[in-house]
């Protein structure tokens, strides 16, 4: 099966839920195929390594789930399923269209950086013009400044260099919370590496040649400054 057909069938799959959980198809005559075709995608997506979204296997399965309660309106369902079946109909018609996959980013719980990101990968899929990547550039600065107010403590992390930053110099607040949180051989590596994404991140902000290439570095490398700062602050502990 290719990945435009288990599109097709993940889409087939939907329709008969919304048919027979508003008004339309009974469960008795459709089931058997609705079985049947539940096990064509879940072992397409288990080849695939997709996560299965849809948990009802059998259609009286989905029954049970309409009519909990919290389900009352034709429209609540719709929506349900449509909200169930989103991120895996996306991410098959990526495929479709030849788009390398994403991987998720995983939430480091300061809101605004999170946020931030969602968007810079949604703009780094859209972008087509100059100003569209100076932008992601503008957005990944951002970031930076977010990620540095987050964590920064002036009284517990002292200035490197004997300057004390402004609420907006994200390199000298992140070099100063590396400084002061990492010991040994590493604090200067990690260090170089927030000075570079934030250097990125500045010079595509005014580059006016900017393409898809340098929003997709700048965005790695912001990305990759966010995790490093996530893990020294105890964020990706299990």
């Amino acid at each position: 099966m290719t990945d435009k057909e288990l599109l097709q069938s993940i889409e087939k799959l939907k329709n008969i839920m919304v048919s027979v959980s508003t008004g339309g198809q009974r469960i008795q005559n459709i089931n058997a195929a609705y079985q049947n075709s539940y096990r064509d995608v879940d072992n397409e997506l288990n080849n695939r390594t997709i996560k299965n979204p849809n948990p009802y296997s059998d259609l009286w399965e989905w029954y049970g789930r309409w009519s909990s309660g919290d389900l009352p309106s034709y429209q609540s369902r719709r929506q349900f399923l449509a909200d169930m079946f989103r991120d895996v109909s996306q991410e098959l018609q990526n495929r479709v269209a030849g788009k390398k996959p994403t991987i998720p980013q995983e939430p480091t719980g300061w809101p605004r950086v999170d946020r931030t990101i969602d968007v810079i990968r949604k703009r780094l899929e859209s972008a087509r013009t100059e100003e569209e990547y100076q932008t992601i550039g503008l957005l990944c600065r951002e970031v930076l400044i977010s990620l540095a107010q987050s964590v920064y403590d002036p009284e517990q992390h002292p200035s490197i260099d004997g300057v004390h930053p402004s609420e907006t110099d994200a390199t000298r607040m992140l070099e100063n919370y590396i400084g002061s949180t990492l010991a040994g051989s590493s604090n200067e590596a990690a260090r170089r590496h927030a000075k570079a994404a934030h250097a990125l991140a500045n010079d595509l902000q005014h580059r006016r040649t900017a393409d898809f290439r340098q929003a997709a570095l700048c965005t790695e490398a912001t990305v990759s400054i966010v995790n490093v700062i996530a893990i020294i602050s105890g964020r990706r502990d299990p």
